[in-house]
């Protein structure tokens, strides 16, 4: 009988698999690697934006249903000015960008997370921050140097 318990605990049981939900719409950071420019974009499903050279549109974004804060995933369909085939068209993992990412000598796209009802839209930057997020440097004036 033994080696009944030992023949099941060795056998490979199926992966459990994770539920996912779907959201209305996603954020996505774009790089320009030439200028070091940074934006977030946040795309409603279907959705397109324009960054540089490149039209970003946002096909699908889902995240596991039993933690809207986790690892969101996003379809995106990525094509650059004057060029007909889509630069980049599949799926990109928030946690895993380089598991499947846009190959592109100059821009970087990729996934941050699902905008979903239980979580708050990302903050703005105030007046004090660049685009990047970067806190701006203080300046001197009006300290008496």
């Amino acid at each position: 009988m033994n080696w009944w318990a030992a023949l099941l605990v060795a056998l490979p049981l199926p992966a459990m698999a994770q539920d996912f939900a779907d959201a209305d719409a996603g954020v996505l950071r774009w790089l320009d690697k030439l200028t070091g420019e940074t934006a977030d974009i946040e795309l409603a499903l279907g959705q397109a934006a324009e960054s540089g050279r490149l039209r970003i549109r946002l096909d699908a974004c889902r995240y596991p249903a039993d933690n809207p804060a986790s690892d969101a995933e996003a379809h995106l369909t990525i094509t650059e000015q004057n060029i007909a085939m889509p630069v980049f068209d599949g799926w990109m993992v928030a946690s895993s960008p380089a598991l499947s990412a846009l190959d592109h000598p100059r821009y970087d796209v990729w996934v941050l997370r699902c905008v979903t009802p239980d979580l708050p839209p990302a903050p703005a930057p105030d007046a004090a921050t660049d685009p990047a997020g970067q806190t701006a440097p203080a300046t001197s004036e009006g300290d008496g140097q």
